[in-house]
């Protein structure tokens, strides 16, 4: 990843975006003074301080009045300011295991570009599924989708993120890390928000999954009778809409067919890299999928395949920390701190009760199912989904056994809402490397993602109200 990915991309349209950037740390500080001067019963002073940080954070995150990496460092400094933890306690986002994730992936990600199997791999997808833009994105939102399905949707996201540079170089886009090609922008976000679909069709897709499943103990194939037709059908969504929202500038690889023919016959026999790194990827993939016997977590994962590469001379160190998004991992720290935050004052919890608690005494069932969905789309823009699951999905289930409902009832959809995070680059790591990249900006992010998030709710909610059902209280 070069410099312009580091630099992450501080352009939208003109003046609009200067003046949001100017107005951003005013606005900022004065919606958290109001917030912190409203009076919140319930809350103790920390949670209270904790929620006015949020709202500083998410406008800060939003018009990018600094660089989001910047938006972290303050987040971690003005804790112990306000009362809400020590500093030892408020760096505690940076020892989550899924930055370490992010660096393994983003290692790996570039020695599989550098040994040149991505290419080969790249020409071999397009020379069997067509050279049209919209085959194009088709391989990359379904190749990320349905491999998240069964690892980490970072992991997914970073193994393909060269293959995807591959196409986009291959269809002619000009200025892509510069933000100025529809089809670049597609392309990445494809890959982004597939991995997030494809997460919903298995309980090992995501973390509130396998949450969502110890609490309920639904079965790993009764999960996969609702949970792959979901994934699929949101996986089309994702290819439809992001199709008409950024409509390709270009018509395909030029010369079609004979240029891939031509590529791939210039690329000659496989190289020993080449076998290497996809020894080495197989590897990593089988020990992802077989987490469940060998006790090796899918973070430890990425570690091991970084370290192989790097041992065997596929890619030097100086590459690694060439290409690893340092900004990017700070910043991912700094919004799991605050989540964290969240977690630990009793904000988050208290969030939650009271916005159900306002629903009265006998809410129907899909009511409660559709403001629990909400909440945990809400909240999981800009916090960890394993740490909100872990409050929500508890708590659905007692919601679910106090009104005589199977317990899946509304953990299931929960868990899949935590999973809805296309809004913010802070939501999910795939969505903070698609906007590394640079080639789409917080605005474009948001504009994409906030239909899917609306679809994703009302497909979760239709699936389990017409068919999970059968499943779920088998």
């Amino acid at each position: 990843m070069n410099e312009n990915s580091i630099n992450i991309k501080n352009k939208y349209n003109g003046g609009n975006k200067t003046n949001l950037k100017k107005i951003g740390l005013p606005l900022a500080i004065i919606a958290a003074v109001i917030v912190m001067l409203i009076p919140l019963p319930g809350l103790s002073s920390s949670g209270h301080a904790a929620i006015a940080l949020l709202i500083f954070a998410i406008i800060m995150w939003a018009t990018e009045a600094a660089h989001l990496a910047v938006t972290s460092l303050i987040i971690l400094f003005i804790q112990p300011i306000i009362g809400i933890e020590s500093f030892d306690k408020a760096v505690i986002g940076f020892a989550n295991p899924i930055l370490f994730l992010m660096i393994g992936g983003f290692i790996m990600a570039e020695a599989i570009r550098k040994s040149g199997l991505a290419q080969r791999l790249t020409y071999a997808l397009l020379s069997k599924l067509g050279t049209s833009p919209g085959k194009g994105l088709f391989v990359s939102i379904f190749s990320t989708g349905i491999l998240s399905a069964w690892i980490e949707n970072v992991v997914a996201f970073a193994m393909l993120l060269p293959i995807i540079k591959e196409i986009v170089l291959l269809m002619g886009c000009t200025g892509a890390e510069k933000g100025k090609s529809n089809y670049a922008k597609a392309m990445i976000l494809g890959a982004s928000f597939g991995s997030l679909a494809g997460g919903f069709g298995t309980e090992i897709g995501t973390a509130p999954n396998l949450m969502a499943a110890a609490y309920t103990g639904i079965p790993f194939v009764s999960w996969m009778a609702f949970g792959f037709p979901l994934a699929i059908v949101m996986m089309f969504v994702i290819w439809f809409i992001l199709g008409r929202i950024f409509p390709s500038e270009v018509k395909g690889i030029v010369g079609g067919d004979s240029t891939l023919k031509e590529k791939i016959n210039n690329l000659g026999k496989i190289s020993r890299d080449e076998k290497i790194s996809a020894a080495i990827l197989l590897f990593a993939i089988f020990l992802w999928i077989s987490a469940g016997y060998t006790g090796i977590d899918s973070y430890s994962v990425a570690l091991i395949g970084a370290v192989l590469f790097l041992l065997t001379g596929v890619i030097s160190w100086r590459d690694a920390q060439t290409n690893v998004d340092w900004g990017l991992i700070v910043f991912f720290g700094g919004a799991l701190s605050l989540g964290a935050a969240l977690l630990n004052t009793g904000a988050a919890d208290w969030l939650i009760k009271d916005l159900v608690a306002l629903m009265g005494n006998d809410p129907s069932t899909i009511a409660i199912m559709l403001v629990l969905m909400v909440i945990a789309v809400c909240i999981t823009q800009v916090m960890s989904n394993i740490a909100l699951s872990a409050i929500m999905v508890p708590l659905s289930v007692t919601l679910a056994q106090t009104q005589g409902l199977a317990v899946g009832t509304y953990a299931v959809p929960v868990a899949i809402a935590c999973s809805l995070s296309f809004m913010f680059p802070m939501a999910d790591p795939t969505v903070a490397m698609a906007y590394g990249s640079g080639f789409v900006n917080v605005k474009e992010i948001f504009k994409a993602g906030l239909p899917m998030v609306v679809i994703g709710i009302i497909l979760t909610a239709l699936v389990m109200i017409f068919w999970a059902p059968m499943f779920i209280n088998a």
